[in-house]
């Protein structure tokens, strides 16, 4: 009887037509397991390609059960995996296409229409518009699934067959803040000058209200110390030196290394800037006879950045400097620093150590603190417990302890080591070796099985296991804790719009030849309004790597000189300084005058 009336519901149900919900359920249905499926077959073809770990994988999926209604995309962005491989990914299994958008290519994206739409919305919404084919316009979006995004940009466009392009939401946000920043508003410095008196500033403290803001930003002194600070950053300024003369005041920016006069306003105003500058650094405008330090938390073009502010006084008045910390600076690859194949390799192996120490060692201003967060955020941060002593703490970084050293009230590097040793650590980081007890912490550290990575003054790799000697270390202990020290120097880059091969002199080509350089290879900028005019845009580094063998262990024993330390380096292998910069020169990279220029304390 079961079977009978089994076999009359089947027939029921094949003869029954379908109603409107079991029609729509045969086009989508909802469930979990669709999500699913869509998520591991993203995240095969990531494995597959080598983008993903494993673990990484299996981490990422168990996010995602915890947070429904995201994409296993997202997720594994935000873990560090490379945006660009992960978009590839999505757009193959949306069936879209992918493409990369650059503020260098200007065919990439339309500025025009960019404009159009508006900067913020483009930057709110992650909408680029790229280019015409024909009369279909090209939209690239950092998702697959924004339909109602596409019809909103047609609309607001005007045009009437849009084609759906995925890029990375960092494409388009750089060329955002990109586009951002060449039309920032300018201002008219002559128009500024001829009403400022000091007058102008008020001497009072600011409070936090938007009152105060706009009558704030209506002063002259005002708006020109912002016009100072908008000016440095777009041109890459690390530094603004405000200096007073007998007579005039002047402004230089430190740019890829080098100062270069940029205002010369009315001494007059002098007084005025600074106290403006102490205002917004929270200092004591009225004391004028001491050194003073602050710092400045602004956003300048949509950028937050921070500015270190240090004033002292001279005869002629207070001079200002502001160190420029912008996040942009360190969140660089090694990749990208300029090491040579063979000694990036060997530092990656050096800081992915377990235990000892790894030291970087220049002057103030060779990039010592890049390459060491650079260094860092390599490192699996998820697994390990990376802690930082600085004095200060320049750059606030994700997932990393920081500590900041205060000499005043005894909390010194040594201090904060000894209770960074209590805190179960696998990395740390000390800003500055400076004495014997930050380097005895140090070194017991290394020795316990920790990995330690610190900085020093030196000019170059071998002095710098002298110097700790020096200190008062025991040779035996810093032969025993120290695997490697780096030393570098950082050289401008020739300009690679105006880049052209330099016609050179015999005496030049003599010495070019003592160093294996073709003639043919070296290369000079000629000046372009790109560069300011002085063949030379950006930097890059030059790298010596002293790595301790067994043989260098012994020399450190019995308390070598730096002349004949150095002399045994060389004989192990160590490349120098300058024959890394020379190789640099016959790349292309720099010239042999930036070579020289800094490496001249190294022979």
């Amino acid at each position: 009887m079961s079977d009978e009336l089994s076999e009359v519901g089947h027939k029921k149900a094949k003869s029954s037509s379908p109603g409107p919900c079991d029609a729509l359920s045969s086009l989508y249905t909802p469930d979990e397991a669709s999500g699913a499926a869509e998520g591991g077959d993203i995240g095969q073809q990531l494995l597959n390609r080598g983008v993903v770990e494993s673990e990484q994988l299996d981490a990422a999926q168990r996010v995602l059960k915890q947070t429904p209604g995201r994409h296993l995309s997202e997720i594994l962005i935000e873990m560090g995996v490379d945006e660009a491989a992960v978009q590839e990914v999505v757009a193959s299994e949306s069936r879209l296409p992918f493409a990369r958008a650059e503020i260098d290519d200007s065919d990439s994206f339309d500025a025009k229409l960019l404009n159009r739409l508006g900067p913020e919305y483009c930057k709110e919404n992650l909408v680029l518009p790229l280019r015409k084919e024909g009369s279909r316009l090209l939209i690239g979006t950092a998702s697959p699934d924004d339909v109602f995004l596409l019809d909103d940009v047609k609309r607001r466009l005007g045009v009437t067959s849009v084609k759906h392009i995925l890029v990375t939401a960092g494409d388009i946000r750089g060329i955002v803040e990109a586009m951002t920043e060449d039309d920032a508003d300018e201002y008219n410095i002559d128009e500024i000058l001829s009403d400022v008196d000091e007058d102008d500033v008020e001497v009072v403290q600011e409070k936090e209200d938007d009152a105060d803001a706009q009558e704030a930003a209506s002063s002259p002194v005002i708006r020109f110390v912002n016009h100072i600070i908008q000016t440095a950053m777009k041109e890459g300024a690390s530094d603004i030196h405000i200096e007073p003369e007998e007579k005039a005041l002047r402004v230089r920016f430190r740019i890829d290394g080098v100062l270069f006069d940029v205002m010369n306003p009315p001494k007059r105003m002098h007084a005025a800037i600074t106290s403006r500058i102490k205002i917004m650094a929270n200092l004591d405008i009225a004391e004028r006879r001491l050194p003073q330090d602050g710092r400045i938390r602004a956003t300048v073009i949509g950028r937050k950045i921070d500015l270190r502010v240090s004033t002292v006084p001279t005869p002629k008045g207070e001079k200002t400097v502001l160190r420029i910390l912008d996040t942009r600076s360190i969140n660089v690859g090694l990749d990208e620093l300029g090491f040579a194949p063979d000694t990036l390799t060997i530092w990656k192996n050096q800081v992915a150590l377990p235990h000892g120490i790894v030291l970087v060692t220049g002057p103030t201003g060779s990039g010592k603190t890049t390459t060491l967060y650079s260094s860092i955020q390599q490192m699996n941060i998820r697994k390990l417990n990376i802690s930082t002593v600085e004095d200060p703490v320049e750059y606030n970084l994700d997932g990393i302890t920081q500590i900041q050293a205060h000499e005043k009230i005894g909390m010194t590097f040594a201090t904060a080591l000894r209770a960074l040793l209590r805190q179960d650590p696998d990395v740390i980081m000390i800003g500055e070796i400076r004495d014997l007890e930050t380097a005895t912490i140090a070194i017991q550290a290394a020795l316990t099985g920790h990995l330690v990575l610190s900085t020093l003054h030196t000019n170059d790799a071998p002095s710098s296991i002298t110097r700790l000697i020096n200190i008062g270390t025991e040779p035996f202990l810093i032969g025993a804790a120290v695997n490697s020290v780096l030393a570098q120097r950082l050289v401008r880059r020739i300009c690679k719009h105006c880049k052209t091969e330099l016609t050179v002199t015999p005496e030049i080509e003599e010495f070019l030849t003592m160093h294996g350089i073709p003639a043919s290879q070296v290369m000079k900028g000629k000046g372009c309004p790109r560069c300011r005019e002085t063949g030379y845009s950006g930097r890059v580094g030059l790298y010596e790597l002293l790595l301790l063998d067994d043989h260098l262990r012994d020399a450190i024993a019995r308390n070598p000189n730096v002349t004949e330390f150095r002399r045994m380096c060389i004989e192990r292998g160590m490349v120098t300084l300058r024959e890394d910069g020379f190789q640099k020169v016959a790349a292309g990279s720099t010239t042999v005058e930036e070579v020289l220029r800094v490496t001249e304390a190294t022979i």
